[in-house]
């Protein structure tokens, strides 16, 4: 029984002591979860859990009649989950609201992981910025398998133009997980900052989304 783990050791005081950074994914989910069911303690059960469905974004990208399968959850507890991933992406979409300026890159990339990380498929976004770095806008503007000869500079121009942005940071994702840049991927990059420049708009980064990892092209060295 969970009560008779010395008190260090359970979740809860955990948490109160040592803080959320301390837990393991196991024993967030357990504090989600309350309470085990039978033959198996709730951290037993967070653990069932993880290795289903192999990690906590695997969970958080079940479906309900994949999520309510399995032994002892229900209904109750996916709404639960639904609610706490949109109160995660409501406050990092506070973090980056409109008139909020650009201080931290981590920042960023949270906001955009937040966006792009449960997505299925490929999508191709803009962060539109002003001349301050202040957050005017961001905007899904092609999804599919995404190459140079998908991505239209055309409606990414219309889009600075309509918001009068002076910067943009290009982002999408790689469902695959593989955090790297592709050949496609600095194809996109340097046709699209050739675009913008013509009308004095900057091309200050671009971030690809891979589950919780991030890949800069900035911090690679790899914008022209």
């Amino acid at each position: 029984m969970l009560k008779d783990w010395p008190s260090g050791e359970r979740p809860r005081e955990k948490l109160l002591t040592l803080g959320a950074q301390s837990l393991s994914d196991a024993e967030l989910l357990a504090i989600f979860l309350r309470t085990g069911v039978k033959g198996l303690n709730v951290v037993e059960l967070a653990r069932e859990l993880l290795s289903n469905f192999g990690s906590i974004a695997g969970i958080y990208r079940a479906n309900q009649q994949t999520f309510c399968q399995q032994h002892g959850i229900g209904l109750a507890k996916y709404v639960q989950l639904q609610a706490c991933l949109e109160m995660s992406k409501r406050y990092l979409s506070e973090e980056m609201q409109q008139g909020c300026a650009l201080t931290s890159s981590q920042a960023t990339k949270n906001y955009l992981i937040s966006e792009l990380r449960n997505e299925t498929r490929e999508v191709f976004a803009v962060l539109l910025l002003d001349n301050q770095h202040q957050v005017l806008h961001f905007e899904r503007l092609f999804f599919g398998t995404i190459d140079a000869a998908a991505v239209y500079p055309r409606i990414v121009i219309e889009k600075a133009l309509e918001h009068h942005a002076a910067a943009v940071i290009l982002t999408h994702n790689h469902p695959s997980g593989v955090a790297e840049s592709s050949i496609a991927d600095q194809q996109i990059t340097q046709r699209l900052t050739k675009a913008l420049q013509l009308i004095d708009i900057r091309v200050l980064d671009h971030i690809i989304v891979a589950g919780h990892q991030c890949y800069s092209f900035a911090e690679h060295g790899e914008l022209s």
